[in-house]
Order: C-alpha cells, then sequence, then structure tokens
C-alpha cells in the first residue's frame, strides 16, 4: 500500500508498506512521487525469497566469517566450509536444496571419507541452515531434517603396549631441546592427565602451580575453564622440559607432524595422540572415584567415560583377586 502526502517543506513525500517492508522518499513533484511508489511496490510485490537468489556457496562463507570465529574449532570449520563452498552443490540456492540433494552429497564423500567424517560434515553443515533459518531468513526448514546421518562407529579400544613406549621412546631420543623429543614428551603428558592434544600444546606456565600441582585450562572442548591436577610424574615431566612459554614449544600442526613421524619411525601402527587419553582415563579409573575422573577430564555426562575407559577383563578380574 502506498501514500503520498505534501509537506510543510513543499515536497511530496511518498510511502509505501507491503509484505513487512517500510519504505518512503521525499521529490519536488507528485508525479515523480507515485512513479516511486508504482516502482518500489511493484520490485517488492515481484521480488524473490532471499533463500533464492543467495548460493548455498555464499551461505557456507557468509557462516565461516560470521559464526566460525565464535566456536570452538573455529580453524576445522573454516577450512571445510571452504571446501564446501567449492562443492557442485554450493551452486545451487540455499531455498533449493533438498533432501535428496544432501542424501546424494553424503554417499559421494561416503566413498571418499570415514563415515565418522561424514557425520562430523553433517553436523556442521546441519549447523549453517539452522542459522540460514533462524537468524538469516533464507529458508523455512533445513533440508537436514530428513537425512539420515552415516552409523556412528565402534568407540576405539586402542591402549599402548609397552614395547611400543619403548620403540617410540627410541624413534623420539631424550634431547628434549628437539621437537621430536618434545612431542613424545607430550604424549607421556597425556597418558599422565588425560588432556586434549590442544590442551597440552596450549598450556603456558603461568596456568600451572607446581606446589598445589594444578594446571588451569581456561578454554576446553566444551567451551569451559577445567582445573587437570597433576600426578608428581606428570610435574616431572613439565619441570625436565627446556624452559619456554607455551611448556612444550610447539605447536598444534608441529605436534601432528611430528608425531606422526616418529610413530611411524617407531614402528607402530593403529596409534593416534588421541589414544593417550583412552589410555589415561583407563589408568586413572583405578586410582579416583569416577565424580573426580569425570571432573578431571571435563565431561558432564559420566557415561562419556565408557568411550575412552577400555581395562581389559584380565585386568578386571586382577583387581579382583
Amino acid at each position: 500500500m502506498s501514500s503520498i502526502r505534501k509537506l510543510k517543506s513543499g515536497k511530496w513525500q511518498a510511502q509505501i508498506a507491503r509484505n513487512g517492508i517500510r519504505k518512503s522518499k521525499s521529490f519536488t513533484a507528485k508525479q515523480e512521487a507515485k512513479d516511486w511508489a508504482a516502482r518500489e511496490e511493484h520490485l517488492i510485490l515481484n521480488a524473490k525469497p532471499a533463500g533464492e537468489t543467495t548460493l548455498l556457496s555464499d551461505a557456507f562463507i557468509k557462516y565461516a566469517n560470521e559464526v566460525s570465529p565464535t566456536r570452538r574449532g573455529e580453524r576445522w570449520e573454516i577450512i571445510r566450509l571452504r571446501k564446501f563452498s567449492r562443492d557442485e552443490l554450493a551452486k545451487k540456492p540455499v531455498a533449493s536444496i533438498t533432501a535428496k540433494d544432501i542424501a546424494e552429497w553424503r554417499d559421494k564423500r561416503l566413498k571418499e571419507i570415514a563415515p565418522a567424517s561424514v557425520r562430523r560434515e553433517m553436523e556442521l553443515m546441519s549447523a549453517v541452515f539452522t542459522v540460514a533459518r533462524t537468524e538469516w531468513g533464507l529458508i523455512g526448514v533445513s533440508p537436514m531434517v530428513d537425512v539420515r546421518r552415516p552409523k556412528t562407529p565402534p568407540a576405539r579400544k586402542r591402549r599402548v603396549a609397552p614395547a611400543e613406549f619403548e620403540a617410540l621412546a627410541l624413534s623420539a631420543g631424550n634431547d628434549l631441546n628437539n621437537t621430536t623429543a618434545r612431542a613424545y614428551h607430550a604424549f607421556l603428558f597425556a597418558v599422565e592427565t588425560a588432556m586434549r592434544a590442544g590442551e597440552i600444546v596450549g598450556l603456558t606456565w603461568d596456568a600451572i602451580d607446581t606446589k598445589t600441582r594444578v594446571a588451569h585450562l581456561p578454554i576446553t572442548k566444551n567451551g569451559l575453564p577445567r582445573d587437570v591436577p597433576l600426578s608428581t610424574e606428570a610435574v616431572r615431566l613439565i619441570e625436565a622440559l627446556p624452559m619456554s612459554d607455551p611448556v612444550f614449544g610447539i605447536t598444534s600442526r608441529q605436534l601432528d607432524v611430528l608425531w606422526r613421524k616418529l610413530r611411524d619411525r617407531a614402528g607402530v601402527t593403529g596409534l593416534t595422540f588421541h589414544d593417550a587419553r583412552h589410555e589415561a582415563i583407563t589408568r586413572l579409573a583405578q586410582r579416583v572415584e569416577v565424580l573426580d575422573l569425570a571432573r578431571i577430564v571435563g565431561h558432564k555426562n559420566i557415561s562419556q567415560l565408557m568411550t575412552y575407559y577400555d581395562a581389559t577383563a584380565g585386568e578386571i578380574a586382577e583387581r579382583l583377586g
């Protein structure tokens, strides 16, 4: 609906209100005001919804620029969102994406990467569609709702054998001025504390109290701070390091590369750095109460501990006596 009125200044003001959109503009001539109002009403009434003109690639980049920086795992998200934006699927408008499109994309990715990785990518994609619906107004319903995720694979049950510790130590060497040796030292520290790789490489001296044997982690995976009690061995490990801040003097990327290199050189197969967390939780479960263990590792749900607790029936039988 439009209206034209004359102002005290002598100009003519056109006002329109259509589909929740309001506009106004002033002109010297009444006919100019009428023409403008008619043109703007036509554009509003015939405009395509934003979701029909915004490409999915643009939505991915917008999310990477505006949302990812506020989340943990920012770097991982941005890398994958940029990769998503180059996919054939991303050339379509957001509103035209169907569950069938997503299912076809999923099946293609399952031929390229592991089901667990596809599931993580689908969760990220789902987050983009959710924001596109709730905050950007691009769609009314997310196409991810009706798409089946790949099944979650069984939890890993990988422990570290004594012979593997020896082989890894030999491969890394004992000169802690060497980054490879510090990478293995970080693995040993993870076995003592159940800390994640990112938490370890980000550890600074001002966050450690060696007297009370506590390490403060200001930011963790779940976004909350956590205090980690340190065993005597954990304190010994960090005090053996050359003075550096952060404590281990290596980045996450360096740790990833160095770990793979020393592990392969040691002839150890199928062992990831994160498996140290399995080893640590299994060991700690024998020494502390379950509620204490949950607090140490930062799990709000105690059942999550079962993902990492890998004691064998033989070990349990030995404790039974």
